[in-house]
């Protein structure tokens, strides 16, 4: 397989987090960029990197193989459409898209086109959550049991775009973070969940739009799950998880999020989060990577012998006897997992794990918390699809 050339969609932060990750990998090449702002343009550009004002022209230029979309949420469905009918392979960042019907045209997209669509970054990429997965695979612990996992942020008093607090726009807790959590839970179990129920809370009418959820989701055996998050910048459960961050950095300070924003107050907060303004990007510095394992929160997978929950270098696994140690060191970073799967999809012709179909249920059973939050009722979900054709590595 050739090189694949790849074109990011929308030249924010999170395009800006994957860059390296793209120009470390070796089988990709950073090509191309598209973005309405003449100054993410500008910021983008150098040398070998095409720069266009909109995606068709990006898709029409021969230039790129692969396209990333990390354009405003409401965007990813055509934006993916539009890659995937002029014949690109497509990585799509989550969440999938706002709604059901929209992430369904994308999957039929990419099955008319015969390209490649995965939905990331996600967390099940990551270096621990597969290990995790491995062990509930092998039955080295037994049978898994529970899955916990819970995660207080400053995710709301970070500086947002209108569009990330409006859930009609893909925005609020429920789906930016929640599709991580699903995401994390259903890797571990295999896929089927069955039902979900659960409230959305909307605390601060400072920030308007939800900032916290909790829920119970059952998987079709009946092993129950929890997730559990708030992005109220009170209690930071880095507090849990040895003072480590959500990419492997050592995390300081209090209310960091909310003094920096009381502090920026009368400077729109979309440039104080790219960076644009004279304070610090709060979202680019918990993004940028650490030496230690990555924490969403804290998981705690539960098996009939034994519990798993990530440690600073590795898993920890309590068993019967003793507490073991597993070592990760050397293993892909979620991004880099990301860009591999990819390519071996595109090399082998074979499926994606995290393909259309998986971010599809993904978003399925995040749209499900919201409505059964609504309506004090469990949920129970019809288009639930197994993890795909093959194992996790």
């Amino acid at each position: 397989m050739e090189t694949l050339r790849l074109g990011i969609v929308g030249l924010g932060v999170a395009g800006e987090v994957l860059l390296p990750f793209v120009e470390r990998h070796p089988d990709y090449v950073v090509a191309a960029g598209a973005d309405p702002a003449a100054a993410a343009r500008d910021a983008f550009a150098g040398p070998g990197r095409a720069v266009f004002a909109e995606l068709e022209q990006m898709c029409a230029s021969g230039a790129v193989d692969v396209v990333y979309v990390a354009s405003p949420t409401h965007l990813h469905a055509e934006h993916a459409i539009t890659a995937l009918r002029t014949g690109h392979h497509v990585i799509v960042e989550k969440p999938m898209a706002v709604s059901v019907e929209s992430a369904e045209a994308m999957v039929a997209a990419a099955d008319e086109a015969g390209r490649i669509l995965v939905v990331g970054h996600s967390q099940s990429f990551e270096a621990p959550v597969r290990a995790m997965r491995r062990i509930v695979t092998s039955g080295e612990l037994g049978a898994l049991r529970a899955v916990n996992a819970w995660y207080y942020t400053d995710w709301m008093f970070r500086p947002r775009t209108p569009d990330e607090l409006d859930p009609t726009m893909g925005g609020g807790v429920p789906l930016r973070q929640g599709a991580h959590h699903v995401d994390i839970v259903r890797y571990l179990g295999g896929g089927l969940l069955r039902s979900v129920r659960g409230r959305v809370g909307r605390w601060d009418p400072r920030r308007p739009g939800a900032g916290a959820y909790s829920a119970y989701l059952e998987f079709e055996d009946a092993t129950p799950a929890t997730i559990v998050y708030s992005g109220y910048d009170h209690f930071a459960s880095t507090e849990l998880t040895f003072g480590i961050g959500e990419t492997g950095q050592p995390m300081t300070g209090y209310a960091v999020a909310r003094r920096r924003l009381t502090q920026a107050a009368g400077t729109p907060e979309a440039e104080v989060k790219r960076g644009i303004a004279a304070a610090p990007s709060r979202q680019r510095e918990l993004l940028r990577g650490g030496d230690h394992q990555p924490f969403f929160g804290l998981v705690v997978l539960s098996c009939e012998r034994g519990d798993v929950r990530v440690s600073p270098n590795g898993l920890r696994v309590y068993g019967d006897e003793r507490v073991t140690e597993i070592p990760l060191a050397g293993e892909e970073v979620g991004r880099t997992a990301m860009l591999s799967e990819v390519a071996d999809a595109v090399r082998t012709g074979s499926a994606a794990e995290h393909d259309g179909r998986w971010g599809l249920a993904n978003l399925e059973v995040c749209l499900a918390l919201v409505d059964s939050s609504r309506t004090r009722s469990e949920v129970f979900l019809t288009r639930q699809v197994p993890l795909p054709r093959h194992r996790p590595r």
